[in-house]
């Protein structure tokens, strides 16, 4: 090699340099950082994570395991089995009632590798370079790193917690949300019940939200995936109680939740079958379908889990109704109790910097959970707590907390 092409070589960009700028700029996760860190210590409880204890249940495995047996181990429908989709849409039928008084259409569901794939196509749907899209924060953080992936530009709107309100929690100021529409907004996401707040938005709330959308032409991205984890009622408000025809909404869900099927990857997008050559498309050109022997698996879980979600209900009330008093009793706790979900987002007074007092509760009570640094905006001082857990266990992580912040 010649010294000019050595010297050449060495002032080279890096290759990072030379990939796609919204690539590079895919924001590592806030959480990663502090499970590494507790990863492999004996007798810590991870509550980091947005999962429960639970394995999948054995009917659902079995399903998957025939289907194995069966040889369904080839390509497969890109929307989903019609097995499937006829399950959804039934299952819809049954916890929503019917839709525009008729009863769900298979054709509104599309089988995707979890929640996060159909978010990811859902954004792709409707926003991208040039275009602003609401996410009204603290939020799941995927939200805003799918975005900056897309090239469109996440605005965050932040929440308040205010105890003085009637129920008191967390609650979004919808006047806000609308100074924060610009010509350039496309999209409005609302996760409710919210991770990792808690926030359960009320009919009310949701149709200010929509009317807003009405008003811009904005589309609603709905991730309404902790909808069934209320601990009043069956199920959260959503805006399928209120929406027509002609609202540009589009649905996000996966079976990782209720069903217990974090690791099986398979949720489905929701949208109007008009759009539905459009989802099929995006499906080839991502993942080309979704395994026959998971969706035989995710429509067992369907059809025959309804005592399943009420067990994990219950016990996730249970470990609400332990952690959420233990930890008040410190006095250095502020939080709003979740109506929804199964997180407990709180701050501890005199603890601005939540990284480090994550990674010192691992050290000091053998506990992980996740700064609020990893969720946006007003989610910094505070930390987030998964409590989908055996009661037991989190009786045993709230004691080793209060008496760490204790001392």
């Amino acid at each position: 090699m010649t010294l000019d092409a050595l010297l050449d070589r060495d002032n080279a960009p890096s290759l990072l340099d030379l990939i796609r700028p919204e690539a590079r700029g895919a924001p590592e996760s806030g959480i990663v950082e502090v499970a590494n860190y507790g990863r492999g210590r004996q007798g810590l409880i991870p509550l980091w994570v947005g999962e429960g204890d639970l394995p999948t249940p054995g009917f659902i495995v079995d399903a998957a395991k025939a289907s194995l047996d069966a040889g369904e181990t080839f390509y497969t429908w890109q929307r989903g089995i019609p097995d499937l989709r006829e399950t959804i849409a039934r299952y819809m039928t049954g916890v929503y009632g019917p839709l525009f008084g008729k009863p769900y259409d298979p054709e509104r569901f599309y089988v995707s590798i979890g929640g996060m794939h159909a978010l990811q196509m859902a954004l792709r749907m409707v926003a991208g370079a040039g275009d602003e899209v609401l996410v009204p924060s603290p939020a799941w953080p995927n939200f805003v790193g799918a975005l900056g992936v897309s090239g469109a530009t996440p605005v965050e709107v932040p929440m308040t917690l205010d105890p003085a309100r009637a129920k008191g929690g967390w609650f979004l100021d919808i006047d806000r949300l609308a100074d924060a529409v610009t010509p350039r907004t496309r999209v409005i996401v609302v996760n409710s019940p919210a991770n990792p707040t808690g926030w359960t938005a009320t009919r009310s709330e949701l149709e200010a939200i929509l009317a807003l959308a009405r008003r811009h032409g904005l589309w609603i991205v709905a991730d309404e995936i902790y909808g069934r984890f209320v601990y009043e009622g069956d199920r959260a408000p959503s805006f399928h109680d209120i929406m027509d025809e002609r609202d540009r909404i589009l649905f996000v869900q996966t079976l990782s939740k209720n069903w217990a099927m974090t690791g099986w990857r398979v949720g489905w997008l929701e949208c109007d079958p008009a759009l539905g050559q459009t989802v099929e498309n995006l499906m080839q050109y991502s993942a080309s379908g979704v395994a026959t022997f998971v969706q035989r698996a995710a429509a067992a879980a369907i059809a025959g889990g309804e005592s399943f979600i009420a067990l994990q209900k219950d016990k996730a009330r249970q470990s609400r109704d332990i952690l959420c008093p233990t930890l008040a009793a410190t006095g250095r706790v502020r939080f709003a109790e979740p109506a929804g979900a199964f997180y407990l987002f709180f701050s501890v007074e005199g603890e601005p910097d939540t990284r480090r007092l994550a990674l010192r509760l691992i050290d000091e009570a053998n506990v992980g959970l996740a700064p609020g640094t990893a969720f946006g905006a007003g989610g910094e001082s505070y930390m987030r707590l998964c409590f989908a857990r055996n009661p037991a266990d989190i009786a045993e992580a709230a004691r080793r907390l209060a008496l760490a912040l204790g001392r």
